[in-house]
């Protein structure tokens, strides 16, 4: 059985968030770090938009200066997410493919997410994967409506996957905070979601704790991916570098908006 690092649950602002998923990954890279489980969660509450995305189509940039919500680039690709303080709960991944033993993206999805399956089998929920589209990235679903969404870069032989899993949802304050230009009003946003989204408050029909949740992320990694997860810190060097891409790359503007950084 193979030893990942586990970082526990621990709540920044998205701009640390960004920049620790980062670090870890580029130590990994060099090989300073073992392949580990990262579990987060947000405040204040941030909005995140895909590499490639440009903010002033993807997110209501006033409503989130109003409301105190931060916006953040990722070096993920995919779509623009809200992430709600109260309501989410975050997971990363950054590991070697040849531990993961699949090597293409959409298996490298679905490898990583056998083990949100499992710790979702533990408190009660059947759930299937979905392969995405063009436009989207794989998912996961529960009863056809999605509960986690993903994305993933991939540098060499590393891969960071990172994602959302949602403790319940507030899809009128989401609809708020995002742009879907498709779709003419926040009322008409809110009635698509409703088809779409759901919430582990939701289909359990319980209060279900971080806490609780926390536990089946770890069992539920554990099972699926066959790895023992050792409880750790981030290193001296992934702190250092975190703090560095924190000041010169995830809180400057050139990068949030324009996508472009001094540390590429």
């Amino acid at each position: 059985m193979m030893g990942w690092r586990l970082l526990t649950l621990q709540t920044h602002d998205a701009y640390v968030n960004m920049a620790t998923d980062e670090a870890v990954m580029r130590r990994r890279i060099e090989d300073l770090v073992p392949d580990t489980l990262r579990l987060y969660r947000w405040k204040p509450s941030a909005v995140s938009i895909g590499k490639f995305q440009n903010p002033e189509n993807e997110v209501q940039l006033e409503n989130c200066k109003r409301m105190g919500v931060d916006v953040v680039r990722r070096i993920t690709g995919g779509g623009a997410v809200y992430h709600d303080e109260d309501n989410e709960l975050t997971y990363s991944v950054v590991a070697d493919k040849a531990n993961l033993r699949v090597q293409e993206v959409t298996a490298v999805y679905r490898k990583i997410y056998s083990g949100l399956t499992e710790a979702l089998r533990i408190i009660g929920l059947t759930t299937d994967f979905s392969e995405g589209t063009e436009r989207a990235c794989p998912n996961l679903t529960v009863n056809s409506k999605k509960i986690s969404g993903s994305a993933q870069s991939h540098r060499g032989r590393v891969v960071l996957q990172h994602g959302t899993l949602l403790m319940r949802v507030d899809l009128k304050r989401m609809f708020s905070m995002l742009s879907v230009p498709s779709v003419k009003t926040g009322a008409d946003m809110e009635t698509v979601a409703e088809t779409r989204i759901t919430s582990v408050e939701a289909e359990t029909h319980r209060n279900v704790s971080f806490k609780e949740i926390h536990q089946a992320l770890v069992e539920g990694f554990q099972n699926a991916l066959n790895i023992e997860l050792v409880t750790g810190e981030l290193t001296t060097c992934e702190q250092e570098l975190a703090k560095e891409l924190y000041k010169e790359k995830y809180v400057t503007p050139n990068w949030n908006f324009h996508g472009v950084s001094r540390i590429s």
